[in-house]
């Protein structure tokens, strides 16, 4: 079945600006008709997106995003969860526990780059959420460091001198079964973000397909032409599930990012 899909999308309860219940509003109102919330290294937000959905008829699909430690940028999406699985809460919860521990480090951090931040700020601003590196971007754009988030992402929160003090990540292999385990579907995504070529991302992603991979987020707003040709070019090699995204956060935190509907088939999904 072809629909009106955008799969990659975040909220509140992890490091995005809208509740899940505010999100899946703004999605039907852009045309979204199926829904992921893959809120990073957390499901909290679910239930409430999915009872958002059926009051205003939209399919809302359980997901989540992860990274994993091979690289930086490369990131697992898990779609379509089924509910009551155990393997993601348990990796969730090393990972939250993780990103609790990595926010005094952050702190540290940036005091040591001369951004005189005080960690109740930032933690006022997560609402009681998991500290993640946006919120610390938000209050220093308040506080006048920078002038927008991703001034402070270029300049500190995403450096190389800032991998140093990052957390944990578990393996991709790690997530990729954690997913399969809880019966949802494993997708690579925006794989322009790890700026391979053709063949490292070929062969990356055999790897990938053997430890269980199941899709390939084609679409996706960063994407030239030609990157998403090759893209489903590389799906029906490996026979993977073509997914498409916005990776919405919100206009205050990524501003050029809205969310954006994509007809692509979603039968993958059940």
């Amino acid at each position: 079945m072809m629909a009106w899909a955008d799969l990659h999308t975040h909220s509140a309860a992890s490091d995005g600006q809208y509740s899940p219940a505010d999100l899946v509003c703004k999605a039907q109102a852009a045309g979204v008709e199926v829904l992921a919330l893959t809120d990073h290294d957390t499901l909290s937000g679910t239930e409430e997106a999915l009872c958002a959905g059926k009051a205003c008829g939209v399919r809302v699909v359980r997901g989540i995003e992860l990274g994993a430690s091979e690289h930086r940028y490369m990131h697992i999406l898990g779609l379509g969860m089924s509910d009551g699985g155990k393997a993601l809460p348990a990796l969730c919860d090393r990972l939250q526990r993780s990103r609790n521990e990595r926010k005094y480090r952050m702190i540290t951090f940036l005091h040591e780059k001369g951004i005189d931040l005080s960690l109740e700020d930032v933690e006022r601003l997560a609402g009681g959420k998991v500290v993640a590196r946006p919120h610390f971007a938000q209050v220093m754009v308040q506080q006048g460091y920078v002038s927008c988030v991703r001034e402070a992402f270029d300049r500190y929160l995403d450096t190389e001198e800032y991998q140093k003090i990052e957390r944990f990540k578990a393996s991709a292999e790690v997530c990729i079964q954690a997913i399969r385990a809880d019966g949802g579907k494993a997708v690579l995504a925006h794989p322009y973000q790890l700026e391979w070529d053709t063949e490292k991302l070929d062969r990356a992603l055999k790897t990938l397909k053997t430890a269980g991979l199941d899709g390939l987020e084609c679409w996706y707003p960063r994407h030239t032409r030609q990157m998403t040709e090759e893209f489903l070019a590389l799906a029906r090699k490996y026979e993977l599930f073509v997914s498409a995204g916005s990776d919405f956060h919100g206009e205050r935190i990524k501003p050029d990012i809205r969310l954006q509907p994509w007809n692509v088939n979603v039968d993958w999904l059940d």
